[in-house]
């Protein structure tokens, strides 16, 4: 059994860290509060973190942030294996930081996210058809350069750099009673679990067709799994982190399935009826509550988290 976990302190210790980087580095993002009613459901509210708008188009630029801040950066900089997002999240706090930053990232990685690093002045190699064979390509590379490694999800700083999102909803708003959260390697689920605790709700959503933290479930511990899909780039981890598959066992719920299709019509619908632009992962929450897969009480305040924003903008055109 892994003994890599995330405590209070670790998260608390990211919260005096980050906060110290605002407004330049890092933004405290904004939490919207809507009617169920406004979504068609039967609950009190439906809170909308707007992470997408975080410097670097993601909750990740807490983690990257927060695991850059709290080691000694060599020379050769930083590294990082990603589909996109982590990556991004990276190059933005490296430029900030005046470091070098290399990205390794998978075939199905999306043009607009290598466009976006490139401006960032990363380094960007592309290799291997899926996260993993670009995370072994990047764990080589590191080994020769030195660079600080940064984890795109399991690592002790970077999961409790995402807590401080749930920190910050439980700061401007009070406790919700449920939080719907999207998983690829578990960065997120295992940072906003451990800062909530079993004090809210926390349920785990999952594409179908990138099922990580669903088949760890019902095998008993984590295991690999084939990844494909809309959001594959975003959730395309094919095993969970060990800190997301603790922190899970413990403060996790549920773990739900959604159809491609149904993440799909939840960007749309963002797009279409609150002008949010958000990639596909960030749509699950919606997803789960317009498919009825989670289906809230009547008095419940839900919490989804809008993830990330870095999609192609000509993937909304026309809706």
């Amino acid at each position: 059994m892994s003994t890599l976990d995330i405590q209070q302190a670790d998260i608390e210790a990211a919260l005096r860290r980050l906060d110290a980087q605002r407004p330049s580095l890092l933004r405290r993002t904004p939490l919207m509060k809507l009617s169920g009613k406004d979504f068609g459901l039967d609950c009190a509210e439906v809170w909308l973190k707007l992470e997408q708008l975080q410097l670097g188009g993601s909750f990740k630029a807490r983690g990257m942030l927060n695991r850059m801040l709290a080691n000694q950066i060599p020379t050769s900089g930083v590294i990082i294996a990603s589909g996109g997002n982590a990556g991004i999240a990276a190059a933005a706090a490296a430029q900030a930081l005046g470091v070098p930053c290399e990205v390794y990232v998978p075939l199905l990685a999306s043009q607009a996210k290598q466009n976006r690093l490139r401006q960032l002045g990363a380094s960007v190699v592309v290799t291997g058809a899926a996260y993993s064979e670009a995370l072994e390509a990047c764990l080589l590379r590191q080994r020769s350069s030195g660079a600080l490694l940064l984890h795109a999800y399991d690592q002790v700083e970077v999961v409790a750099g995402a807590a401080t999102l749930a920190a910050e909803i439980e700061s401007a708003a009070g406790l919700p009673d449920s939080v719907l959260v999207s998983v690829g390697g578990g960065g997120l689920i295992g940072g906003v679990a451990a800062w909530f605790e079993n004090r809210a709700r926390v349920v785990a959503l999952e594409p179908a067709l990138a099922p990580t933290l669903f088949q760890a479930r019902q095998a008993g511990q984590a295991v690999d799994v084939s990844v494909s899909g809309i959001a594959a780039d975003s959730l395309g981890a094919k095993r969970i982190g060990e800190i997301a598959w603790n922190v899970s066992r413990r403060c996790v719920k549920d773990a739900l399935l959604l159809s491609d299709e149904s993440i799909r019509s939840a960007q749309l619908w963002l797009w279409s009826e609150l002008k949010l632009a958000v990639e596909p992962a960030a749509a699950l929450g919606l997803a789960a509550l317009q498919s009825g897969a989670y289906r809230p009480q009547a008095g419940e305040r839900v919490c989804l988290i809008l993830c990330g924003a870095n999609l192609d903008p000509a993937s909304l055109a026309g809706h």
